[in-house]
C-alpha cells in the first residue's frame, strides 16, 4: 500500500486519468494522499517574442478546471500544475511531495516511441520510486 500517489496527467491524454485514479485507489493507503499533475512545457524564448497574450496562463487556468474537475469532491486528491519538461519535472514533483508511487500511462510502443523515447520511459529512468505504466 502506497501512502503518496503521483498521477501525471497529460493533456491530450485526459480521458485516461479516471483509469488511473482507480488503479490508486486500489493501492493507496487509508488516508493516504493522490496528487494530479499537469506538466505544461514552456514556449521557447524565440517564440514567445511573438505572442502578446501569455497564453500559458489560460492554459494553467483550463488545465486547473479540468483536474479538479477529474478529482471531483475527493479530499484525498490533490492537484498541481507546473512548467518544465515532462519527464524530468514529473520525478522533481515526485520527490519534492514524497510520492512513493508514480502512475503514468503510456500507448502500446511503436517503433518512434523506441527511438524517441516517451515520458513513461524518461520517468520510469528517473523515479526514486516505484513507477506503474498503465497501457492504454
Amino acid at each position: 500500500m502506497y501512502k503518496s500517489i503521483l498521477i501525471p496527467v497529460a493533456i491530450d491524454h485526459e480521458k485516461l486519468v479516471k483509469e488511473k485514479i482507480a488503479t490508486a485507489r486500489k493501492v493507496l493507503t487509508p488516508g493516504g494522499k493522490i496528487t494530479l499533475l499537469t506538466v505544461l512545457e514552456q514556449i521557447p524564448g524565440f517564440t514567445a517574442e511573438f505572442v502578446t497574450v501569455k497564453s500559458e496562463n489560460h492554459l494553467t487556468d483550463k488545465m486547473m478546471g479540468a483536474l479538479k474537475s477529474l478529482a471531483g469532491n475527493d479530499g484525498s486528491v490533490n492537484c498541481e500544475i507546473t512548467t518544465g519538461k515532462p519527464g524530468i519535472r514529473i520525478t522533481e514533483v515526485a520527490r519534492e511531495i514524497g510520492a512513493d508511487l508514480i502512475i503514468v500511462g503510456a500507448h502500446h510502443p511503436s517503433a518512434k516511441d523506441y527511438f524517441l523515447g516517451s515520458t513513461a520511459a524518461r520517468v520510469s529512468r528517473r523515479a526514486v520510486c516505484s513507477v506503474l505504466v498503465q497501457r492504454s
